[in-house]
């Protein structure tokens, strides 16, 4: 029985998509469950995977198709597939050729095409994800076996001079283009910051904050948090996220929405937190971000993150946000202007924590200090609600107490 394998159906933020990679082509057996194909939307990489057994008869879209909602790819022929009943010979190629198949449908697209680019054999590769399946990190730390020294022959020494000529032409500066694509993702992000500049009024307010209370609660109590909380460690983020929240209570505006001419005003406090991956930058959502602990938001975080490495994040996931926090302090970045991630009206920026001499109670002393940033829309925000907001995250980063007493 013939089955339509179809894209799958898109949420209304996602208009199209498009063919990232065949991971089957037609004539190919395929089992049940087994990964087909790989479609790229503005926000994520969907896997396609067949819904039974059978052979992949016809493909109906090449890599790089636009593919709609719903639409039709491929077409499956349903049965299993017969394997030959006769011993395999004692070489023992055959065996390596299905440890490369197996290989193939367990791979993550980002960790398979960084093997493509480095010349990796992903049969040599031990999948550390679920089921086996390799993932990019996998990739990455993999040190292939040191091949066995061939024997000099005249022809290998004049591939080695060819290629230490080449080498040496490199290094002498030879001057190298390559152009590629953008990505459907890289480009929609691109769109969307361009749009972002000509449609808001961006502006954006800065202060600093002491993190030397937060820094000695992690100190303190990190050990104890991990040992309660399953291995889950104590960071920044959690605190910073239920700081948002509060203020966000005190200041409903930074957490509402623009739509035309109305302002939606959001009884809930969902916040993104902006996580770059080698696709590009994604920000996943906290639901209801209020009604978490530290613990499980750094939790979510850290399952966050590991999804969007492994390019797992569903769209559901990414959609929605009344905030946004993002931390260019992981990469060591001082100070910067955070661009609003809309429909929001603001995002807040943390940066590096730098110990700079303070004044307290009238004596210099040696502090751990963060730049904080808070871009925001100026059609909605006023200057001094902005300012405010900023300020109440500072004492409540600075007096971690008031968080929890939500005062």
């Amino acid at each position: 029985m013939a089955i339509e394998i179809k894209a799958p159906t898109y949420p209304e933020s996602v208009q199209e998509g498009s063919i990232a990679t065949w991971h089957k082509k037609a004539g190919d057996t395929v089992a049940r469950d087994e990964l087909v194909v790989d479609i790229e939307t503005d926000k994520v990489v969907l896997e396609v995977v067949a819904a039974a057994s059978g052979t992949l008869t016809q493909v109906l879209k090449d890599e790089g198709d636009v593919v709609l909602s719903n639409e039709v790819i491929a077409i499956l022929e349903e049965g299993v597939a017969e394997v030959a009943s006769t011993p395999a010979p004692s070489i023992e190629t055959p065996q390596v050729q299905s440890t490369s198949a197996d290989a193939d449908t367990l791979v993550n697209p980002a960790a398979k095409k960084l093997a493509e680019e480095r010349g990796i054999n992903l049969a040599e590769v031990t999948g550390s994800g679920k089921g086996g399946r390799i993932t990019k990190e996998d990739v990455v730390n993999f040190t292939p076996a040191p091949a066995p020294a061939p024997v000099a022959s005249a022809s290998s020494k004049v591939a080695d001079s060819q290629q230490a000529a080449e080498q040496q032409i490199m290094e002498a500066g030879e001057r190298v283009e390559r152009r590629v694509a953008m990505t459907r993702m890289r480009s929609r992000i691109a769109e969307r910051l361009l749009e972002v500049t000509q449609t808001t009024a961006s502006l954006t307010t800065f202060n600093e904050v002491d993190m030397s209370a937060v820094m000695g609660l992690r100190k303190s109590y990190q050990d104890e948090f991990v040992k309660t909380h399953n291995g889950t460690r104590l960071g920044f983020m959690g605190f910073f996220v239920k700081a948002a929240v509060e203020a966000l209570k005190r200041f409903p505006l930074v957490n509402a929405s623009i739509d035309g001419n109305d302002i939606i005003y959001h009884g809930y406090q969902d916040i993104g937190v902006a996580v770059s991956t080698e696709r590009g930058l994604v920000v996943p959502v906290l639901r209801n971000a209020e009604n978490m602990s530290i613990a499980t938001i750094e939790n979510s975080i850290g399952d966050y993150a590991g999804k969007a490495r492994d390019g797992k994040l569903t769209i559901e996931e990414m959609t929605g946000g009344t905030f946004t926090i993002t931390n260019g302090g992981v990469y060591g970045s001082l100070l910067s202007t955070p661009i609003i991630n809309p429909p929001q009206t603001a995002i807040l920026g943390m940066h590096s924590i730098q110990q700079r001499p303070v004044v307290v109670d009238g004596e210099i002393v040696i502090r751990p200090i963060m730049n904080l940033a808070l871009s925001y829309d100026h059609r909605l925000i006023d200057g001094k609600d902005a300012v405010r907001f900023l300020v109440a995250i500072k004492q409540l980063i600075e007096d971690p107490a008031k968080i929890l007493l939500e005062i």
